[in-house]
């Protein structure tokens, strides 16, 4: 089933970080351009200290400052199941996400699999669930969840419907449906343009 939530794995990474920098002696104005956004002019303080014989550059951050190390995006985003094989039915086969075949599957001591959201991953891992099934908000955005990005809420909310999967719709009012799957997890599944 072509996915209706995820680019193709071989699709190109678009993270890229653009600096613009004014040096001054030990100190440098920093701002960066991020997904076509200003991240705000930043003051950094360059200071050297030696370490055992070595000199290392060091930047330190003003207090109003934002501590700026380098954030791209989530690479993936870990959730408990189960049972992995009912966990991929849901993921998979229901809401179309790929398994990343890249990734190794044998090298953790527990049964998991790898599933491409766009250019980050969920990592299903089959391991006990220390949170309780019962009890949990109806409404996900009350709980801990995961968002994923889409481009038509209205496809999955058909796609939920007809597979008989309870879900609520955001309370703001804005394009967005949240589910659990089989495990209780949370999933928000957020339109965007």
């Amino acid at each position: 089933m072509a996915s209706l939530l995820s680019v193709p794995p071989t699709a190109p990474l678009r993270h890229k970080v653009n600096r613009v920098g004014v040096i001054i002696p030990h100190k440098s104005y920093q701002t960066s351009v991020r997904n076509g956004r200003l991240h705000g002019l930043s003051l950094v303080t360059k200071a050297k200290m030696a370490v055992e014989g070595d000199v290392l550059e060091q930047e330190s951050v003003g207090a109003n400052d934002k501590s700026d190390y380098g954030v791209v995006s989530v690479h993936h985003v870990g959730i408990l199941c189960e049972n992995l094989e009912r966990s991929l039915e849901f993921y998979q086969n229901l809401l179309g996400l790929e398994i990343n075949e890249a990734r190794p599957d044998d090298k953790l001591p527990y049964r998991g699999a790898w599933l491409w959201v766009g250019s980050e991953m969920i990592h299903l891992m089959e391991l006990p669930n220390p949170d309780p099934l019962t009890g949990r908000a109806e409404h996900g955005g009350r709980d801990r969840h995961t968002c994923i990005a889409i481009r038509d809420v209205s496809k999955l909310k058909a796609i939920l419907d007809k597979a008989g999967i309870t879900y609520t719709l955001s309370r703001s009012g804005r394009p967005a449906i949240f589910t659990r799957d089989p495990d209780a997890n949370a999933l928000e599944f957020t339109q965007v343009e």
